[in-house]
């Protein structure tokens, strides 16, 4: 009767347990869905390891395609920050194809019409939004590594054969069936062979544990698939399909793999039924010869993993463009991108999307356009507006502006280059060869180029820089090319006045503080406050007086003159 009522508050107890984990469970699935529904509108609050972020481009380097973006332009424009801004993935896969797409900037008309009205479904359908956005959260990540490291070193394991697991196996068949009749020395066999299995166990686990995160990641990847084709969505017909028979070639990965990667594996919770189940895979191998039927099977469909992989990601990725839209507090438009011959690019108010309280430009271009300026005018931001807003345009079908009309353009830069310590290489030499490539490819008779170069070669003196940049961006002045400049070099306004349309930005000092407009404006800048900032900064008087009789000597008599103290600009 003790063990009795023992064993009945044991069963009381764990069922509290379980009813308590249970309902717990339920709270927090409940508390996650109603923040989806309002996720809209929130920037994503994400967390990025540095080694996680490494491998985010895993997908994007294994489906390379010309017309991608370069990492000079990605790098230029600080593509990464866009790309987190808009990461409101909650998958490996959703995430790694997000970056793909923001990196494929020339698509079809077909694939961007698509991914407009996927978008659009969600869009206006956020109940479906949140179901698939709960699968994802359920799929998860893959840890800092991307599922593509494991699957690109499958072949590292070699060939492994389930033999002498299964042979040791049946070892215990012969030991039991001898243990009625000679029971010492039966026992004695089956401890060898336990041991044996054991001590060779850990030896194989250890090059096998690796790749478990890829498997479970694979299975989970799996059943989030049979689930999403579950949910109605008519616009994804082509990729439910996809994933149908993706799961369909993958299902027998799933099959016994609890052997493999039971979620409490080796759990030092002390659960019984995990434990006796951690004894039974030592001795038995029962997870060995699983992870191996496995392997065979993942060896032999690696395209079907791949394709499940994107074509979950590409719906996800399409959610998380429809999210970001939501956000974006200062509006957004769906360009209008031509098919006609040309390179015309017309934006109007258009913003760049990290800055909160944006100063809106309009630009209307069709041939090349140099921009001069102060420093802190505005004018490389502007230079990174145009290009992020072309990008934009072509991968997630999102323009910030109020209207955006141009052809798909192959997008190049030169903007934010440096030495190279390790390699020796200097800030002018990067820059030469950054350069050269959009030379290489304005030159090729494709769809056109856009190109930002901001101050052409400014690791040189200045008769070369001129001389030189007045060369090359005359070069850039091609049919399928389309070239925005910035420079400090205002003699490059009037000796690229035939091929370029002039712009400027400007300060406005008043009341000794300078302030900052960021307004394009027609022209060329005929404003010099360069030396008259160093006055408001508190430089000493002689420098800048000097400074100041030297630069109206320079324009004037067009020569250089350096006056000691006590003289002035005219002195001989």
């Amino acid at each position: 009767m003790e063990y009795f009522w023992l064993l009945t508050a044991l069963a009381v107890f764990l069922a509290a347990v379980f009813i308590r984990e249970a309902y717990s469970a339920a709270n927090r699935r409940k508390t996650f869905i109603r923040e989806l529904y309002h996720l809209c509108g929130e920037p994503p609050k994400k967390e990025y390891s540095l080694e996680r972020y490494a491998h985010i481009d895993s997908y994007f380097c294994r489906h390379r395609k010309e017309g991608q973006i370069d990492d000079i332009t990605w790098n230029d424009l600080n593509m990464d920050d866009i790309f987190k801004r808009m990461n409101y993935t909650f998958s490996a896969s959703g995430e790694e194809y997000l970056y793909y797409t923001l990196r494929t900037a020339v698509q079809t008309k077909e694939e961007l019409d698509h991914e407009e009205e996927m978008v659009r479904f969600f869009e206006e359908h956020p109940d479906e939004r949140v179901q698939i956005q709960y699968l994802m959260s359920v799929l998860g990540h893959t840890g800092k590594y991307s599922l593509y490291d494991y699957i690109d070193h499958l072949d590292r394991l070699g060939q492994r054969s389930n033999r002498k697991h299964i042979l040791a196996d049946l070892l215990f068949l012969p030991l039991i069936l001898l243990a009625p009749l000679k029971l010492s020395a039966a026992m004695l066999g089956i401890a060898v062979l336990v041991i044996y299995n054991i001590m060779t166990y850990f030896k194989e686990k250890a090059e096998t544990d690796p790749y478990i995160v890829s498997f479970a990641y694979i299975t989970r990847l799996i059943e989030t698939g049979k689930k999403l084709v579950q949910i109605e969505v008519p616009v994804c017909r082509e990729e439910w399909e996809q994933i149908r028979a993706c799961v369909e070639r993958l299902g027998g990965l799933c099959r016994h793999s609890y052997f493999v990667f039971s979620r409490n594996r080796f759990d030092s919770s002390g659960n019984p039924i995990e434990l006796l189940m951690d004894y039974l895979r030592m001795v038995f191998h029962l997870d060995l010869i699983q992870f191996n039927r496995m392997l065979w099977l993942l060896r032999d469909r690696r395209n079907e993993a791949d394709v499940l992989i994107g074509q979950v990601g590409r719906v996800e990725s399409a959610i998380a463009v429809s999210v970001f839209r939501a956000s974006l507090q200062n509006g957004y438009c769906v360009p209008h991108l031509t098919e006609e011959a040309g390179k015309t690019i017309f934006a109007q108010n258009c913003y760049h999307p990290l800055l909160e309280e944006p100063v809106k430009n309009s630009v209307m271009a069709q041939r090349g356009v140099l921009i001069t300026g102060s420093n802190a005018s505005g004018k490389s931001t502007f230079l990174k507006t145009v290009a992020v807003n072309v990008i934009l345009a072509q991968t997630i079908h999102t323009v910030m502006a109020e209207a955006y009309k141009a052809p798909v353009f192959r997008v190049f830069s030169s903007m934010s280059l440096r030495d190279d310590l390790k390699s020796g290489e200097s800030y002018y030499m990067a820059e030469i060869r950054a350069i050269k490539r959009i030379l290489d490819a304005a030159r090729l008779e494709e769809s056109p180029v856009i190109c930002f170069v901001d101050e052409v070669l400014r690791g040189t003196n200045t008769v070369e820089r001129i001389a030189a940049s007045t060369q090359i961006l005359k070069s850039l002045c091609r049919p399928n090319t389309l070239c925005f400049a910035a420079t400090h070099d205002i003699e490059l306004t009037d000796l690229l006045g035939q091929e370029y349309d002039n712009y400027h930005f400007e300060e406005e000092i008043r009341d000794g503080d300078v302030r900052f407009p960021y307004q394009l404006m027609s022209g060329k800048a005929t404003t010099r406050n360069a030396i008259r900032l160093l006055e408001m900064m508190g430089y000493d008087e002689k420098i800048t007086d000097r400074a100041m009789e030297m630069a109206e000597h320079f324009v004037e008599k067009g020569q250089w003159q350096v006056c000691e103290e006590g003289e002035t600009a005219g002195c001989p």
